[in-house]
């Protein structure tokens, strides 16, 4: 069986308190994008063995994998042998903000709960991948949503339209767990917007620019280059960085935009032209 398992942007993420398990309460809207990581599982005849490759060498194939993590968390629920092989192609790049392991690893649920004929409901899959990590239940549901408690409190939604994204990240990655610890007692850096952009019939905004951009500055002049251009209708980091991405005002501004971000901002820019979907 081949599926794929798309990319995400952040539209909105706010911040509303700490938790006393060490997580933060938030209500975030996502939406999942046309980026997507491939997968393919077949079943196989080794004796109770998970198989697992990765084209990425820098992406660990032990337990440390959310892919791996999901497949035994699905064999552990239905008692089945875990006689799978798992194949994963990755085009959405680490640490980025985009939601790439999580989605995988929503992915290889639904991919085995078919595979095998399961009949596990959206919501069981869910409460497996929130087990896993905290945008794993919102990829289960493949769909936009409104997300709430640590993330694992999914509402999907209909977006009234497409929006034509380009991303942009340098060549560093942005830990979730650090960015969360210092929202806090982070500070704005003058003359940086931070403040909620309408675009689209959308809100932007991001709280967790703030502790991101104190220490890395480079997102900050990014985003407000980008807020300059004449493609750019809004800009904002998706989740925790490092991507930073454009909602365009029209679809064939992309090439030209990224094209004059390389040559103006940073060459080794990671760029990619894609669209919201759900």
């Amino acid at each position: 069986m081949q599926v794929f398992a798309s990319a995400k942007i952040n539209l909105s993420l706010k911040i509303l308190s700490r938790r006393e398990d060490g997580f933060h309460e938030i209500e975030t809207l996502i939406v999942p994008i046309s980026l997507r990581d491939e997968i393919r599982i077949d079943k196989t005849d080794n004796e109770k063995e998970i198989e697992f490759h990765c084209d990425d060498p820098a992406v660990p194939i032990d337990d440390e994998n959310l892919v791996v993590r999901a497949a035994k968390s699905f064999f552990a629920a239905t008692k089945l042998d875990p006689t799978v092989s798992i194949d994963l192609k990755k085009k959405i790049p680490h640490g980025a903000g985009l939601g790439g392991g999580s989605s995988d690893a929503a992915a290889t649920l639904l991919a085995l709960n078919r595979l095998f004929e399961t009949s596990l409901a959206r919501e069981e899959l869910a409460k497996l991948g929130s087990k896993i990590g905290s945008d794993v239940p919102f990829f289960v549901f493949e769909s936009a949503a409104t997300c709430r408690g640590r993330g694992e409190l999914v509402t999907p939604m209909k977006l009234p339209e497409q929006l034509p994204i380009l991303l942009l990240k340098p060549d560093f990655v942005v830990a979730t767990a650090w960015a969360y610890s210092l929202w806090h007692d982070s500070r704005e850096i003058p003359g940086v917007t931070y403040a909620a952009q309408e675009f689209a019939g959308q809100t932007f905004v991001n709280d967790l620019e703030r502790p991101v951009f104190e220490k890395f500055v480079f997102l900050a002049q990014l985003k407000m280059w980008l807020l300059k251009q004449p493609e750019v209708g809004a800009t904002l980091m998706s989740g925790s960085g490092s991507t930073i991405f454009a909602v365009l005002r029209d679809r064939g501004g992309a090439n030209e935009l990224a094209k004059r971000a390389k040559a103006k901002i940073d060459s080794e820019l990671w760029t990619c032209a894609c669209e919201t979907l759900g």
